[in-house]
């Protein structure tokens, strides 16, 4: 039976934003890390999203702001918690998780992004003194270089998906921001990644002092609720066969993935231009235009999304019927992530995966990792 978070002592406020979001057991990741870390403990932790490691160490971070409120002289721009994530998805998932955390505390949250106005940004840091600031590298460096913020009396720092962080190239950002703070043994640092390379431990050995190391095995690769089928098909005949899942599948809301952003954008004209319903979402989108298209997404107003698995990352929309992989990834955990859209709170979901010779050589990774073979259908027309 999980513990409940009246066990933890926390602060009023903070179990007061718990309660009022209906919170009442933790997490197994919740469960074996809080433990450590509002004792003040850094800790690595290996987790999935999905499995509440956001609140974790939200929760670290709000409970040991309020218990030791700051005595004596404040500055603009100088945030008491720092919380970096690889993408803008996931830093405005955070952002909105810590707005509900924060909302009986006063503390104040703000959020810097890349592909967002500079000046808009940096008006949120005038308005009030900053306790939490959840960025991206880039633009957080933009920031420290213009004076802007400051990173010397950050008590808590947050490293989120960590190994996403290394596969596109984050890293010498992070060792310039962590440079910019204060030595590991006066702040608190948590460190979380989807896997345990040999390149995240050793960034964990070089950022994290005398941490705890919590793994959380996902109870099952895959969704026992999401059904997973593989169309085999010529890599030509491709949009040709979407077309005829979209057509003939219940679909509510799908989202199709493909693995660059040329396909993503390709795929998005040829569909608008055959009278589609469709979003797309890629690193090349500004931001202002990426949020309206998530909404447009999420309202039903358009009911097919294309991604990239970058943009994809850390969003989470109900009512996700369908997956289509127009690509197979070529990281297996991708294809975990991708398939999770769909199948959630216990409703069922589909996904399909198109199988050509280009992505035939990714198969046999994504079925070592989920554990299972892949039931492979042979479509008359398409082979």
């Amino acid at each position: 039976m999980p513990a409940g978070f009246e066990t933890l002592n926390l602060h009023p406020q903070l179990k007061q934003a718990i309660d009022a979001l209906g919170f009442t057991s933790m997490t197994p990741i919740q469960e074996k890390v809080l433990k450590f870390t509002l004792a003040g403990h850094d800790a690595i932790g290996r987790a999935q999203t999905g499995t509440g490691k956001t609140a974790a160490f939200l929760i670290s971070i709000i409970n040991d702001l309020l218990h030791k409120p700051i005595e004596g002289q404040r500055y603009r721009g100088e945030p008491r918690a720092l919380i970096l994530a690889p993408t803008r998805e996931l830093a405005l998932q955070i952002e909105s998780d810590a707005k509900f955390l924060t909302k009986f505390s006063g503390l104040n949250v703000v959020t810097l992004l890349g592909g967002v106005d500079f000046d808009k940004q940096r008006k949120q840091l005038d308005k009030n003194f900053v306790d939490i600031i959840v960025a991206t590298p880039g633009r957080l460096i933009d920031f420290v270089e213009q004076k802007e913020v400051w990173l010397d009396q950050v008590e808590f720092l947050v490293i989120d998906e960590a190994d996403r962080l290394l596969d596109m190239g984050f890293i010498p950002s992070v060792k310039r921001i962590v440079r910019f703070s204060p030595r590991k043994e006066q702040r608190q640092t948590l460190m979380f990644s989807a896997t345990f390379s040999y390149d995240v431990l050793n960034l964990a050995r070089q950022w994290l002092f005398e941490p705890v190391t919590v793994e959380i095995e996902p109870e099952k690769k895959t969704n026992a609720d999401v059904e997973q089928r593989v169309y085999v098909v010529a890599k030509q005949d491709k949009y040709k066969l979407l077309k005829d899942v979209l057509a003939n599948e219940p679909i509510e809301k799908v989202m199709i993935f493909a693995n660059r952003r040329d396909q993503v954008r390709n795929l998005y004209d040829h569909l608008k231009r055959d009278g589609y319903k469709v979003v797309m979402l890629s690193g090349e989108i500004a931001q202002d235009k990426r949020l309206k298209m998530l909404d447009q997404f999420k309202s039903g107003v358009n009911n097919i999304m294309i991604a990239t698995d970058v943009a994809g990352r850390g969003i989470h929309v109900d009512g996700v019927s369908h997956v289509v992989n127009f690509t197979l990834p070529e990281q297996s955990d991708d294809y975990v992530h991708r398939i999770g859209r769909t199948g959630r709170a216990g409703v069922r979901g589909v996904s399909i995966s198109f199988l050509s010779e280009d992505d035939a050589f990714s198969l046999p990774e994504i079925e070592k990792a989920i554990g299972q073979k892949l039931p492979l259908t042979r479509l008359d027309g398409y082979c």
